[in-house]
């Protein structure tokens, strides 16, 4: 292992052959592993190196073997082992050349996060914190198997499927500002209701508008420091300023797309004769009827997703109008950006002096796109696209922007989160939720949770410092951070 750099003053893992060529860089050479076609990237500091699996630099290394990718196989500062692709991976694969895989999106199709701001203060809700988890907790159905109060028709469904958030906004769930703030306008275009399963169907139809369990999250917060004044107030936020934040998925109807899907691709790398060095890397040529179908199918739940963050959206707003007697207006509960962590796009980039259409997958990882950029909102265009980071429960979240060397470093990815350092059932032989709700409570924090074990399984000691990943993407010129969100409440499901 390459050293030699000043700041390598904390030991961590021995992993014959991973080189360090800059500051918060490491490479995986061409050779670490046979058969690949690009070097792999892992971008980390020396304090998140000693957390580095090395099963993981084997995941970036065998993605780095898959037919047409481009310029590296890359691990954002929160990497940890996935299925197939690392979480926290990122590849980009030539639109004619390359491969689709659905271990580059995950199971959790479109996981991501929602950021609403307010023009309520942190001393607006003194006292009220458990009352406002109470009424979101019977607000937004959470927990596993959690069923919503809508029952989508099929017609319904397939509509969802086709035009993402723009369908629950036109239904009454939110105002036309909801789509222009948001990735995508909250939709993938591409999408082919045709290639979901009757199962699919069948466990997406009662889960419009639900938290589901695991990692996802309602979360209370006040906006503790500014960073860049700029672009705070093109993101219309001040410093004390009240703000919520939306984490889940596509629920049961993405998994269900996932696993339907990777069953065919199995079959194609055969039909392909494509060598993989692991099988959960099942993929297909990019425009191959099997790969085109999953992408049908991918947009389609990912569609899904932003459909019930808007849902959820909705009827957090309608809790936030009850409890504290305004409406919305007054309240000022606006939409600052909605961020995709699970998802495969097509997208032009400059690729070896050239512009290339590539499909990017991001598992784990978060669009940053630059000021100027077409595809961020004009309101941001000036500043960046929001990159929203949230913590760990009980640690800060962060909204960053993203900026110019995020297309050349990551083709325009950063960071989605802590990162685990830890399974579930290793959690939940080490903490004890009731200790840990007690523990944060006397930090001024309450968690509302559908059973001790989820918060067990959510300890901030199970995740690294979101301080220091989000740390590693500033210094990189990545994505700029702009304000650090520190969390007075969080419903778990």
């Amino acid at each position: 292992m390459k050293r030699g750099f000043d700041r390598m003053d904390t030991e961590g893992p021995e992993i014959e052959g991973l080189e360090r060529i800059d500051n918060d860089i490491w490479q995986v050479p061409i050779g670490y592993k046979p058969g690949m076609r690009v070097p792999g990237r892992i971008y980390l500091s020396d304090k998140l190196f000693t957390n580095l699996e090395k099963e993981a630099v084997d995941q970036v290394a065998n993605v780095a073997t898959l037919p047409g990718i481009q310029k590296f196989s890359m691990a954002m500062p929160d990497a940890h082992v996935g299925y197939g692709f690392p979480i926290g991976g990122v590849a980009a694969f030539d639109a004619e050349e390359g491969v689709i895989s659905p271990g580059g999106v995950g199971f959790d199709i479109n996981c991501g996060v929602r950021l609403i701001r307010s023009n309520l203060e942190k001393s607006d809700v003194d006292g009220k914190v458990n009352d406002l988890l109470d009424s979101l907790f019977k607000a937004v159905p959470s927990g596993v198997g959690s069923k919503s109060r809508i029952r989508a028709s099929e017609s319904e469904l397939e509509a969802i499927f086709t035009n993402g958030s723009r369908w629950a906004v036109e239904q009454g769930y939110g105002v036309e500002a909801d789509l222009t703030h948001c990735e995508g306008e909250g939709c993938i275009e591409g999408s082919d209701p045709a290639q979901v399963s009757a199962k699919a169907h069948k466990r997406g139809r009662p889960q419009l508008g639900t938290l589901g369990s695991g990692n996802h999250f309602l979360e209370l917060q006040y906006v503790d420091e500014i960073y860049d004044p700029v672009a705070a107030e093109a993101f219309n936020l001040k410093q004390g300023q009240l703000t919520f934040m939306v984490h889940c998925g596509s629920r049961g109807a993405g998994h269900q797309v996932c696993t339907d899907h990777l069953r065919n691709l199995t079959r194609a790398v055969e039909k392909y004769k494509i060598d993989l060095p692991d099988k959960q890397l099942a993929c297909a040529p990019a425009q191959s009827e099997e790969a085109q179908a999953y992408f049908g199918a991918m947009a389609s739940a990912a569609n899904y997703a932003w459909t019930n963050r808007q849902i959820i959206m909705h009827h957090c707003r309608e809790v936030f109008e009850q409890q504290m007697n305004m409406d919305v207006d007054e309240l000022g509960l606006d939409l600052v950006y909605d961020v995709a962590h699970n998802v495969a796009k097509l997208e032009e980039h400059d690729v070896n002096g050239g512009k290339k259409q590539v499909y990017v997958h991001r598992k784990g990882a978060t669009r940053a796109f630059p000021a100027g950029h077409p595809d961020v909102p004009q309101a941001y265009r000036d500043v960046g696209q929001p990159v929203l980071i949230p913590g760990s429960m009980g640690t800060p979240s962060y909204v960053l922007c993203g900026k110019q060397s995020a297309m050349d470093v990551s083709f325009g990815s950063a960071c989605h989160g802590a990162g685990r350092v830890m399974s579930r059932s290793g959690a939940k032989h080490t903490f004890r939720g009731e200790e840990i709700q007690k523990d944060l409570s006397g930090q001024g924090i309450s968690v509302k949770a559908a059973h001790p074990s989820v918060i067990a399984e959510e300890a901030p000691g199970v995740y690294k410092s979101s301080s220091e990943v989000v740390d590693v993407v500033h210094r990189l010129g990545i994505a700029g951070k702009v304000a650090k969100l520190m969390p007075l409440g969080v419903v778990k499901g």
